[in-house]
Parts: structure tokens; sequence; C-alpha cells
């Protein structure tokens, strides 16, 4: 008998506590809002970039706090896994390189492009060895090159070969996953030249001073795109707006305190600091508004990826992009 008294206790007590709850909830809707719930905007980011630099500098968070939405940062290892996490619905709001948008697009994935960083041709580039008689990209042919397939300094070899004359079917590739696989078969030689991006890149400058081929400048800019799920885009672009308007403050502070970004991000990275100025010293950071002519410059990583094969179906980047958005702060216009 007691053993039925005890649940039916307990059971009463779960009642009340939800009854509480609701009354609880209803309480502070009733009051015109005294007992508002905070919301959450979930970002990802990789380390080493903009958002990462936003991260560090608090801006954001304090500026969200005042209009009671509370960030949560959620690191991702890749552009690819942030795109997912997009398409997925797990975070909100993140960036990755223009490649990476291609192919995400390219699955099927219903990205919302929301603005541009600032272009960095500089921070990719086709590298040789420093002893080598290769001179000019024209000299690539028969040699193989090392480089990750569908990687932004792939895309950058193709539109060099390309205004050589020449074509993928000229050159060699040894296709490598990951930045140490690429360096790995530089060092040893095993292949003639190697498409990198920094800070990777500026690492391997410090390390063993190889010879800049060419770099993204006349062939690609390189960019860094941010994106937004379309509910997020559609339903919140007043945060949108609060979003751009504090990455545009922490990429012009970035500009005006380099070295103690490099630092910054040294630390997070565990990358020496010389490398890291190098790689700061050669970017200019800001958001840029998608134009027509920035959304032509990723129509063509498309337009070439496709008549590679990189991809199976042709995209119009243009369907991804909105006219006049409402998110867009003066500042970035």
């Amino acid at each position: 008998m007691k053993k039925g008294i005890n649940w039916l206790i307990a059971i009463l007590v779960v009642f009340v506590l939800a009854a509480c709850g609701e009354k609880t909830e209803t309480s502070s809707k009733a009051t015109g809002g005294e007992a508002k719930s905070t919301e959450t905007v979930k970002i990802g980011f990789q380390k080493g970039n903009v958002l990462h630099i936003l991260k560090s500098r608090g801006n954001l968070d304090k500026a969200l706090e005042k209009k009671n939405i509370k960030v949560e940062w959620v690191e991702m290892p890749t552009g690819g896994a942030l795109l997912e996490a997009l398409n997925t619905n797990n975070i909100d709001f993140g960036h990755a390189a223009d490649a990476n948008a291609v192919f995400a697009q390219a699955s099927g994935m219903p990205l919302v492009y929301v603005a541009s960083e600032h272009p960095n041709p500089e921070g990719l580039a086709i590298i040789v060895q420093g002893d080598t008689t290769i001179k000019s990209v024209k000299d690539l042919k028969g040699k193989k090159i090392a480089i990750g397939k569908g990687w932004n300094s792939h895309y950058l070899l193709m539109k060099a070969l390309q205004k050589e004359g020449l074509s993928t079917k000229d050159v060699e590739f040894a296709w490598v996953k990951d930045a140490s696989e690429g360096r790995a078969a530089f060092e040893s030689k095993r292949v003639d030249a190697l498409g990198f991006w920094d800070p990777f890149l500026a690492v391997l400058q410090d390390d063993v001073n190889p010879k800049i081929l060419i770099n993204g400048d006349g062939y690609t800019n390189n960019r860094t795109y941010l994106f937004a799920t379309k509910d997020f885009s559609k339903n919140h672009s007043d945060v949108l707006k609060t979003i751009l308007e504090e990455l545009n403050k922490s990429d012009q502070w970035a500009n005006e305190n380099k070295k103690e970004v490099a630092k910054m991000l040294a630390d997070a990275l565990g990358i020496p600091v010389k490398a890291l100025e190098t790689t700061i010293d050669r970017r200019t950071f800001g958001v840029q508004e998608i134009t027509d002519e920035v959304a032509a410059e990723q129509q063509d990583i498309a337009d070439i990826f496709l008549q590679e094969g990189l991809i199976e179906k042709e995209i119009s980047v243009s369907d991804s992009i909105t006219k006049n958005p409402e998110w867009l702060p003066e500042s970035v216009k």
C-alpha cells in the first residue's frame, strides 16, 4: 500500500513541477517579457580565420547580449564540415572558402551567401624548389605537382595552365589529402611543384625557402565567404546585420593590429609567430558585399570544376545570392 502511495505522490510532484514551469513561462510572456528567455545563435568557425578573431575579441558577444541573444561558438575542422553543419541546421552562420561552397552547392545544399571577405590572392601559391630550372607555368608541362583535388590552389593551377594554352592533361598530379601530406611530398622532392595556402605556405617559406612560381594575383581572389541557413537569413536579418557590423569592426581592428592578431592566432594554431606575421601582412581584412562581379568569380570556379569533372552538374551561384539583402549594414555596402 505504501509503495502505491509513494508512486502517486511522485506522479503528483511531476505534475506540480510541470505546472509551475508552465506558469512561469506564461507569466513571463503575460508581463510583457520581464523574464524574457535568452535566444541563442550558433556560429561555426575555423581556427585562424576571421570569425576566430571575432570570437577572441568578444565584441559580437557583447553586442548581442544587449539584445538578449547568446552566441554559441562551434569550432569546425574544415569548411566542408562547416557547410554540412549549416545544411543540417546545427549552426546558423559560418564561413568557408570559395571552392568549399561550390562543392556544397553542387551536392544540393541550400546555401545562402551572406557576404564576402576581402580578396586574399597572395594567400595561396604554386611553389617549386629553390634550385629548380622551372621558371614559369609553361615549364610545368610534364612535371609532377602535389595538390589536393578541389583545393583553392587546384583552381589556381587550372587557371594558370589555361592562360598558357595548357591543360591539366599536360601535367601529372600527385593527389594529397592535407597540408602535411603535401609538404612531405614537396620536401622529399617526390614532386616538382606544390599547390599550397597560408598559413602553411608561410611556414614552408620560412623553413625551406621555396620559390613562388605564381600566387593568386591575376588568377583568383581566393575569397572566404560568409553563409547562413535559409531560415536564419529570412527570419533573423536584424541579428545577421549585427553579426556583419561587428565582424567588419573586428576586421578593421585586425588591419590596424596585425602583430597582435599574429600572436593571437599563433597561440591557437601552434604555428610560429613569424609565419603568422607573414600570413597576416599579405592579407587585408574586411567584409564586402557580394556584387555581380564577385558572383562571377565564384561562378567561374564552378564552371572550371564542372569542365574538369570535379562536380557532376552545372550550378548557378547567383541562385544562392540575395539582391539588396536586408541584413547588409551600411558599413559594408
